[in-house]
């Protein structure tokens, strides 16, 4: 028992500070993960064979529909997971350890909120809204970094003034429902800034505000991560809210990342055919009398052993070949990769749908519209 305890303990020491990472340096890796789900005697596989690089100060977004394994991919990295879940396979390379093998919240303890910190999509669900707001703010403050009470209390109106919470000492002892809905979410802001992590994870955090606040969030995180230089992983359905915040996406369907690169890689160059889907049932990019274009059919059960390209079923250009062997992540360039047969040299060449061709000079054309306003 003691041997157990005294390795957890140097599996916990083992965390290396991040100060000396370079901005674009590799700050997270993650290799081969793979998460299941054991749901009435059977067994779900969320993630599957996941690789892929997080680097300092950048923001990374995942997009996809529901369902594709955007969250439970980041829960990994806070060791979130329910109960029925587990890391099956692979690993999470961080600070010098291995995510992927933490088991207890001992170990947590040391990597969630403090190094690595979380925005949900309801502020609610991370405030208690039986205790006011200041108070919550200085318990993440005193116990992750030492603070007295006195010292405590200054950094976190610091903190309340600095996401843009006017009068920020008088409202310091106000409950959340004092607060709007846009407020709310400005203080778990300050929570996740409160330890000052190396990494924040944004999970969906505007959804549930109105288009102007959701406007003044992005931003505000956009100008906090300059300023604090950590990395942020945003997560989001919505590619037309990636435009505003993201440096590179990462395209997820059905637990896998099948497309991978910067934000013009994705939007002016895309090559998998769901991330085709994806951009051409975007509102913003539709013209006036054309039908809004939707994706057929819906994504594979993760239940079952896929084969194969799990997008395949729902393709217009598939492949006999998509149907039968899983295809590999092809590189485009040194920032782009996508894992299609389409990019196989052998493969036929297949006309993108007419929007994909279009979308430089349909943004010129909403750019323009809105100069004229």
């Amino acid at each position: 028992m003691k041997n157990k305890q005294l390795l957890k303990n140097k599996t916990i020491q083992q965390l290396q500070p991040n100060q000396d990472l370079k901005k674009g340096e590799v700050i997270v890796s993650v290799k081969d993960l793979e998460v299941q789900f054991s749901l009435r005697k059977l067994t779900l596989t969320a993630i599957r064979n996941v690789s892929i690089d997080l680097y300092k100060n950048e923001t990374l977004a995942i997009v996809g529909e529901s369902g594709s394994g955007k969250s439970v991919f980041t829960k990994c990295l806070i060791g979130m997971l329910d109960e029925n879940g587990k890391i099956s396979n692979g690993s999470i390379e961080y600070s010098g350890v291995d995510l992927a093998t933490f088991k207890t919240n001992e170990e947590w303890l040391n990597v969630r909120g403090k190094r690595i910190s979380t925005i949900f999509q309801d502020p609610m669900t991370s405030l208690n809204p039986l205790r006011r707001i200041g108070s919550q703010i200085t318990e993440v403050i005193r116990l992750h970094r030492g603070f007295d009470k006195e010292s405590a209390i200054e950094e976190a109106v610091k903190l309340l003034e600095r996401v843009g919470i006017t009068d920020a000492r008088s409202r310091f002892n106000d409950y959340p429902f004092q607060y709007s809905g846009g407020m709310r979410q400005r203080v778990v802001i300050a929570i996740a800034l409160a330890c000052q992590p190396d990494i924040l994870i944004c999970d969906e955090p505007t959804t549930a505000l109105d288009v102007t606040i959701q406007s003044q969030i992005l931003q505000l995180i956009n100008s906090l991560k300059d300023e604090y230089g950590f990395t942020v992983i945003f997560i989001t359905h919505d590619l037309g809210v990636v435009a505003e915040v993201a440096d590179r996406v990462a395209v997820m369907y059905a637990g896998q990342f099948v497309e991978v690169g910067t934000v013009n890689d994705i939007y002016y160059d895309p090559r998998h055919p769901y991330t085709w889907a994806l951009l051409s049932s975007l509102p913003q990019l539709g013209a006036k009398d054309e039908e809004l274009f939707s994706i057929i059919g819906t994504p594979p059960s993760l239940f079952n052993k896929l084969e194969g390209d799990a997008f395949a079923q729902r393709s217009n250009v598939a492949m006999e070949i998509d149907f039968v062997k899983e295809p590999p992540m092809f590189k485009i360039s040194d920032t782009h990769y996508a894992k299609t047969w389409l990019l196989d040299p052998r493969a036929p060449k297949v006309e993108r749908p007419t929007i994909i061709g279009e979308i430089s000079k349909r943004v010129s054309e909403i750019y323009k519209g809105s100069d004229e306003k």
